[in-house]
């Protein structure tokens, strides 16, 4: 399936909906992007650092005004806004094929500050995981079949990794295990402690030749959804201060910095920041 997404410049708001969707690698799934009316400009610089912050590289990319034979090559085009979807079905587009990306409207951060497209981009990502929530790696429970998988992962991942039976011993507590297979493989996953009402997340980690793949936001939007069904108050966390992908995974599902733990990390010391999201 080819998808189209149209913006006005095709320089901020449709190449970052392409390249994240590009960026999941879903099945038979391909992503391209176009303007209404496009100069052949490189993407805005505040787009590519929103972009760059998620683990998404723009490449080279340089705007263009859509052609009728982008609009025959895809399967479905998504418009920024209600007016792009107009200005489409004017110019003849059947509108068969023509989706708003959110229900909205995405708006414009053209000539604001990092702080609007990153707040654009992590609208775009949402809207984009609602509509291909099919297609998205899904998350299961995990038990204690699975501890020497999730061993595994915790040797690739961390410098002071879990033991099958640390992983085996927890998870007859108050320990939650989710995580994400491929052909039968574990290829993800996240632990949860609960106390009360509230949640600690011990660990999230994905295999490194699957990351960017989606893998992370499957496991985040799983986990926040058995927060809320468990009635937990909150769910915390903590992260490298230097680990700006993982935070600001982290920040567009809601999670706020609410404090620091000095040098928390070893190999190498670092400190770190205390992200918590509540309900």
């Amino acid at each position: 399936m080819n998808i189209l997404f149209i913006c006005t410049g095709n320089t901020c708001r449709s190449p970052m909906a392409h390249y994240y969707l590009n960026s999941l690698n879903l099945n038979g799934v391909k992503a391209f992007s176009a303007g209404l009316f496009a100069d052949g400009s490189p993407i805005s610089e505040n787009s590519r650092l929103a972009l760059s912050e998620a683990g998404i590289d723009a490449g080279s990319h340089l705007s263009h005004t859509v052609t009728l034979e982008d609009v025959k090559k895809a399967d479905k085009i998504y418009c920024m806004t209600p007016s792009h979807k107009a200005t489409l079905i004017s110019a003849g587009i059947e509108k068969e094929k023509l989706f708003l990306l959110s229900d909205k409207g995405i708006s414009d951060p053209f000539g604001q500050d990092l702080n609007a497209y990153r707040k654009c981009r992590d609208e775009i990502f949402s809207s984009i995981d609602e509509i291909f929530k099919n297609d998205m790696p899904k998350a299961e429970y995990l038990t204690e079949k699975d501890a020497e998988e999730i061993a595994f992962i915790e040797k690739e991942c961390f410098t002071d990794p879990w033991s099958v039976k640390s992983i085996s011993d927890s998870m007859n507590g108050n320990n939650v295990f989710i995580g994400i297979k491929e052909n039968g493989n574990l290829i993800g996953y996240l632990s949860l402690y609960e106390s009360l009402d509230e949640g600690y997340i011990n660990n999230i980690a994905v295999l490194k030749d699957k990351r960017r793949k989606g893998i992370g936001r499957a496991l985040l939007k799983e986990i926040t959804h058995y927060a809320v069904s468990k009635g937990l108050s909150f769910i915390s966390l903590e992260v490298r201060v230097s680990n700006t992908p993982a935070i600001n995974l982290y920040s567009s599902f809601g999670f706020k910095e609410e404090g620091k733990r000095k040098n928390y990390y070893k190999n190498p010391t670092e400190d770190a920041i205390i992200l918590t999201r509540r309900f």
